[in-house]
């Protein structure tokens, strides 16, 4: 048996952070993993592969829909897409990137055990490999195995007709027609995608909006961009059923009005959610107690029912988000050398790459009403902006909303190019309590997409220049 400071079992973004971070903080680390590669469902199956091919397809559909207005003679015959060869791109970057994580752990000192991690109880975690059982022995271990896609009953994955995220960013040909079900980030992102290389694809939501809990100002700018970029989106709808009739799968969806419509296609994409995935990890055995939905139970410090073992990422309350983990991976780790480790679960950003982009953090209009805060809102659309309308990409705005006491900024809400990279702005100014007046008063650089930050800023109190 190997005895160590800390073990991590998964080697996710929370894991592999995680470990990085108590090793910098004097520990001796071991970090568990049962794939091949370190990375986890981000780096090689999610955030990273998606937006590869996003990148991919955005410059393909721009090529063929946009160039002619900046100038650019394309014709409809002169331009094609290699398929194998953006999926070939999308291989060779994750390669880079696991194989930097790898370097990382040589340079950290962390140990990698390849295999499947299980709880013995008593400090001991026994390592499941092609090798043989490894028996691991620390004080502290924590639990970042993150999560898997959720199935529908009666809709079961069989990686060929109805398909989850993984083998959407794998097909070898683009679907005629594209059913998703789901309209989050995932089911979006991925519609979006095939829908620029050609499918026709079908967006089912059960829930009144597509994105259910972002803006409904916010959303309906998004949705209004997507139809016209040619996603069919179909709200209030349920699939109720999926049969396999030659090579089409037909699929049974009751809309809002409780019609029934049969929509044919090749791929059915079940992008309902996630769960945690704790499948082989002992949690019974060693004492660890679960919550509704099969969440690992922690308290503030992350520590769970049973002593010694902690948990984070996806695992845990809160939004299955990668930098969501990499920060509670960061807090642990300090937290168990003595020092302050914290996460601002109030200044968390999320984001759907699309075209426009979404990015929102903390409160909506209708979050802040029903908490009974009086708020100010600031609003400035991108078309009054001068870098956006270089760039082609006018759709969307930017909404802030203030304390109507304190002025104080709760949340934002962006549609809009690069939006993405735009949030850190607000994240920042909430993170560090500031106002909607100490944004309007920053001066910001001409002409820039985040000018139209300092305008909503501004026009919390009516004072926007250009809007």
């Amino acid at each position: 048996m190997e005895a160590f400071d800390r073990i991590v079992i998964g080697g996710g973004p929370g894991g592999y952070v995680a470990a990085i971070r108590m090793a910098q903080l004097g520990s001796k680390v071991a970090l568990v993993e049962r794939e091949s590669v370190i990375g986890g469902t981000c780096l090689r199956v999610g955030c990273i592969p998606s937006k590869v091919l996003l990148e991919s397809s955005e410059l393909y559909f721009a090529a063929r829909q946009r160039f002619a207005e900046h100038g650019l003679r394309v014709t409809q015959d002169g331009i094609t897409f290699d398929l194998a060869a953006m999926m070939a791109r999308k291989t060779r970057l994750v390669q880079e990137l696991t194989d930097g994580l790898a370097q990382l752990m040589k340079k950290n000192q962390v140990t990698v055990f390849r295999g499947r991690g299980r709880l013995q109880g008593n400090a001991v975690v026994q390592v499941a490999g092609d090798a043989g059982p490894v028996e691991l022995t620390a004080p502290a271990i924590v639990l970042a195995t993150g999560s898997v896609p959720v199935a529908l009953p009666g809709f079961a994955f069989d990686g060929q007709h109805i398909v989850s995220s993984t083998e959407a960013l794998a097909f070898d040909h683009v679907p005629e027609h594209l059913v998703v079900v789901g309209g989050g980030a995932i089911g979006l992102e991925l519609g979006s995608l095939w829908c620029r290389l050609g499918a026709h694809v079908t967006v089912v939501e059960l829930l009144p909006q597509i994105v259910p809990f972002a803006d409904k100002q916010a959303v309906q700018l998004l949705s209004r961009a997507l139809k016209k970029q040619g996603l069919d989106i179909l709200v209030g709808a349920r699939v109720e059923q999926a049969k396999i009739e030659g090579d089409e799968l037909v699929v049974s969806v009751r809309d809002k009005k409780g019609e029934n419509l049969e929509l044919c296609c090749d791929k059915l994409l079940v992008a309902v959610g996630r769960r945690p995935y704790t499948t082989g990890l002992g949690l019974e055995q060693a004492g660890v107690a679960l919550e509704q939905g099969g969440r690992v139970q922690v308290d503030d410090c992350y520590a769970t029912s049973a002593a010694g073992i902690y948990a984070i990422g996806d695992l845990i309350k809160g939004p299955m988000l990668a930098h969501k983990a990499e920060d509670e991976g960061v807090a642990l780790a300090e937290l168990l050398a003595g020092k302050a480790g914290h996460v601002s679960y109030d200044a968390i950003p999320s984001v759907v790459y699309t075209s426009p982009e979404l990015a929102q953090v903390g409160l909506s209009e209708e979050q802040a009403k029903e908490r009974g805060l009086a708020v100010r809102i600031g609003k400035f659309f991108f078309k009054g902006n001068g870098r956006a309308k270089s760039l082609g990409e006018e759709d969307g705005m930017v909404k802030l909303i203030a304390d109507a006491h304190t002025d104080r900024l709760v949340g934002a809400h962006i549609v809009g190019p690069r939006a993405s990279e735009l949030i850190a702005e607000v994240v920042v100014a909430i993170e560090l309590g500031a106002s909607a007046e100490d944004l309007g008063r920053t001066v910001h650089a001409h002409p820039t997409l985040s000018e139209a930050i300092k305008e909503a800023a501004l026009a919390v109190e009516g004072r926007a220049i250009h809007g």
